[in-house]
């Protein structure tokens, strides 16, 4: 309008406001940047406004719990209405918040252990869901339309000026970070301890506002860690079938890894099932993945080349400083994890992701997403993806895209490999495969636009089972693509309802494989490929690096 003068430093003016009120609000329980413990749940009321979105740090591995037990101690009458985003829920502070009062609104991720618990909630109209994001999704919007006002983070460490120092759990820290401190918000880090001079500086202390020192260490959680003496002979089959009906087959040497034991068998009998096949040098060179314990004996073997991670895992710490050409390594001598550059890399420079999921449709949609729990998707959908900016090539990539256009006159071009790998009953005897995903219903539960789809069903390559592989890049139709899906659905009702001579048909052109069509016995399928049986194995194929958390010790 004319005549008016517009206002340019409205965000810079509100959170001068807000550290006055801090400052004032604390007064000698502040020094510098160091905030007392016992004063934070008033630091959080002097900079917290009703409204704000707030980021509070809760990764797959490493959790700013103590930030989050002091946010659930706001009063609901001063604070409410936040709008929390986060990466993972996975403490029970996470949803206290919504109970309370204090949150309504939530963005993420992934919810892991909380997933019934939050289920439950958006049933009783407790939390509003903006959406279920993939990670580089939620990280991107960070920097567009999701950008906190304050972001609550943890660090392994700070100096007395406000320096971070993440040590191997970095992940996604940098990330929001960078957002909140260059729109003006605020940054609040617990740290385990304050010195003198860090081992590195990770965060600037000038992208930092306050440190608090926690009472106790951050919590960490080993996501990734699998005991081999849990893993089945159905998934020692299922890693054969895998490695030499895919892995093999196209040559990957670039991949991404899903949590699970399915994926941790293929781990484990790299070393053995695939070096009796001549392999080595040849799949599995370079990893998208988190330093999984069920990896050491494939490094140790000399399949791994490299390995960049998402975040760290518990105990590897001394086998990673000890094996610096394999991980990336600070000159500190402990691994620097990236989540958002490690989802780039397992989005465009990965040439196959293999995972597992809840539940897969007829059309090969799938979803962790169901009645009663609500999982999340973490970064599922990004290495899930055929990554259509890619440009360069690859002889797995190609050979993949080259099935895809078999008999179509399109420019020619690669495709990823997507790989679903599940058993066809999953626990207390739910069928993985279903007629409709539950995502249908929790869409109309939850008000959301779309069924939350982890995975959706053209970019998946191959599912596979303890029943076979099926081939979905050599589907001529939908109609093939449903009766390869149902023909690896086993003794489900999917499965049951397969067109018997159209699946055999299907068979005959290679479109599913059994086992035998592949050349694999089954009596060969036992424990005794696995490279380490136990936790103990792993620790003695480390070299005694390894060193469990104390819920994996078992000897």
């Amino acid at each position: 309008m004319q005549g008016s003068k517009r206002e340019w430093d409205h965000r810079q003016k509100n959170r001068d406001a807000r550290l006055v009120r801090a400052a004032g609000k604390l007064g000698a329980a502040l020094s510098g940047k160091l905030v007392q413990a016992e004063r934070m749940v008033e630091l959080l009321h002097s900079v917290i406004e009703s409204g704000d979105r707030v980021c509070l740090e809760g990764n797959n591995q490493k959790q700013a719990d103590f930030l989050a037990a002091a946010l659930c101690q706001l009063d609901p009458a001063q604070v409410h209405d936040l709008h929390m985003l986060q990466s993972v829920l996975a403490l029970p502070e996470h949803l206290d918040l919504f109970e309370k009062g204090i949150a309504s609104r939530l963005d993420f991720s992934f919810s892991g252990p909380q997933g019934a618990q939050l289920a439950r909630l958006v049933a009783a109209g407790k939390i509003n869901i903006g959406a279920i994001h993939t990670y580089l999704e939620l990280f991107g919007r960070y920097f567009i339309d999701l950008t906190p006002r304050v972001a609550l983070i943890a660090a392994q460490a700070a100096d007395r000026h406000g320096n971070l120092y993440t040590g191997p759990n970095t992940e996604d820290t940098p990330a929001i970070v960078e957002a909140t401190a260059f729109k003006n918000g605020i940054v609040i880090a617990q740290v385990n301890e304050i010195v003198d001079v860090l081992p590195r500086v990770d965060v600037p202390a000038d992208w930092v506002d306050f440190v608090v020192q926690a009472p106790t260490p951050h919590y960490i959680e080993p996501l990734f860690t699998r005991d081999p003496a849990l893993i089945s002979e159905v998934q020692v089959l299922m890693a054969m079938m895998a490695i030499k009906g895919i892995y093999a087959e196209y040559g990957v040497e670039r991949i991404n890894h899903g949590i699970g034991f399915d994926t941790a068998a293929i781990e484990l009998i790299l070393p053995t099932y695939a070096e009796s096949l001549g392999l080595r040098g040849k799949i599995g060179r370079h990893w998208a993945l988190n330093p999984h314990p069920a990896l050491i004996p494939a490094i140790e073997a000399g399949f791994v080349e490299s390995v960049h991670s998402f975040g760290s895992e518990l105990g590897m710490e001394r086998y990673i400083e000890s094996r610096p050409d394999v991980f990336f390594v600070g000159r500190d001598g402990s691994m620097r994890s990236n989540r958002a550059m490690c989802q780039v890399a397992g989005h465009y420079a990965c040439d196959m992701f293999i995972g597992s999921t809840l539940q897969i449709d007829l059309q090969g949609n799938s979803s962790t997403a169901t009645l009663g729990r609500i999982a999340g998707f973490g970064g599922a959908p990004n290495m899930g993806s055929d990554a259509r900016g890619r440009r360069h090539s690859s002889p797995a990539w190609l050979k993949a895209g080259q099935q895809a256009q078999q008999g179509k006159k399109k420019i020619p071009r690669g495709q990823k490999l997507v790989v679903q790998m599940v058993e066809t009953f999953r626990e207390h005897m739910q069928p993985a495969f279903v007629e409709e995903l539950d995502a249908w219903q929790l869409a109309e539960q939850a008000k959301l636009d779309i069924p939350p789809v982890m995975i959706y069903g053209d970019d998946v390559t191959h599912i596979l089972t303890e029943e076979g592989i099926a081939n979905l890049l050599l589907c001529r139709t939908e109609e093939e693509r449903e009766q390869a899906i149902r023909g690896v659905a086993g003794y489900t009702a999917v499965g049951m309802a397969r067109d018997r001579k159209m699946v055999e048909n299907l068979r005959d052109r290679g479109i599913i494989l059994r086992a035998e069509d592949m050349g694999i016995d089954k009596r060969m399928a036992t424990r005794d490929l696995l490279a380490a049986k136990n936790m103990k194995d792993l620790v003695r194929a480390s070299g005694g690096l390894y060193a469990p958390p104390k819920r994996f010790r078992n000897w």
